[in-house]
Order: C-alpha cells, then sequence, then structure tokens
C-alpha cells in the first residue's frame, strides 16, 4: 500500500484543464445531492451549464457553497489522481459573460435537453490527492 501524495496547484490545475466530466456536490433541500456535469476550467473558477429545471437549476445559487471532484484513476494499476474544488457557486446573470464562455470554451453537456443555465464555482479552496505505485509528478 502506498502512501497518498498531495498534489501541488499547478498539478490540480493540469488535472481540472484536461478533464471535461466532474461531480458537483451541494445541499438541496431535501439533503446533500452529488450530480455530474460536464465543465470548463475558466481562470480560477469552474463553468458548467445544467437544466432550469434540474435539481441543480432549482437551487438556490446565491451564497452557495459547493464541491466540485475530478478523478483520473486506473483500476488495473490501482492508482489515480483526485482534485476537490470547493467554493461559492452562482448563476452566472451577465450576458456578455456568458456570451464569451458560449463562443470560446463552453462546457458542452453530453445529456441532451435544454440546459441553458451557466454556473461558475469559484475557488475558495483547491485540493488533490496521488495514490498508488507511482504517484510522483507527472513528466511534462
Amino acid at each position: 500500500m502506498t502512501v497518498p501524495r498531495e498534489l501541488s496547484t499547478d498539478e490540480c490545475l493540469a488535472l481540472l484543464s484536461a478533464g471535461s466530466v466532474g461531480r458537483v456536490a451541494f445541499c438541496a433541500a431535501d439533503g446533500p445531492q452529488i450530480v455530474p456535469v460536464n465543465y470548463v476550467l475558466d481562470g480560477e473558477s469552474i463553468v458548467f451549464r445544467t437544466s432550469m429545471y434540474s435539481v441543480l437549476g432549482q437551487h438556490g445559487w446565491s451564497s452557495a457553497v459547493v464541491a466540485f471532484e475530478v478523478d483520473e484513476l486506473d483500476a488495473a494499476t490501482r492508482s489515480g489522481r483526485s482534485v476537490v474544488v470547493r467554493g461559492p457557486a452562482e448563476r452566472m446573470e451577465d450576458p456578455d459573460e456568458v456570451d464569451s464562455i458560449a463562443w470560446t470554451t463552453d462546457p458542452s453537456p453530453w445529456a441532451g435537453g435544454l440546459r441553458r443555465q451557466y454556473v461558475r464555482v469559484r475557488f475558495s479552496e483547491l485540493t488533490g490527492r496521488a495514490v498508488g505505485d507511482d504517484t510522483s509528478a507527472p513528466e511534462h
């Protein structure tokens, strides 16, 4: 068994920028929820889209703090890396800001249906861990 290694900020950002699917964890009226979303890294924040009628779309985002997780796992070698972002989440209401994301790095959802509500999760905490036979930093 190997000891987990903390990831540096640069390693965390590299894993976030390489991914496209993560999970948002938040507290809804009926209790904790975890929802997979397609996302993009935008500076020091995560942006994803959701339907206005989904559990995410109906969530009251004003001053909501959420967790967002991305993993890179290899079951064959029992190794992987995981990054967790914690921070305030808010609906993106500024049309210019939404247009800027939509025309550049749009987090295009895999699920069907209209997903026109953009949500931004700003970093207040960024942590990551690696575990497995080779927990050294990736070579660049």
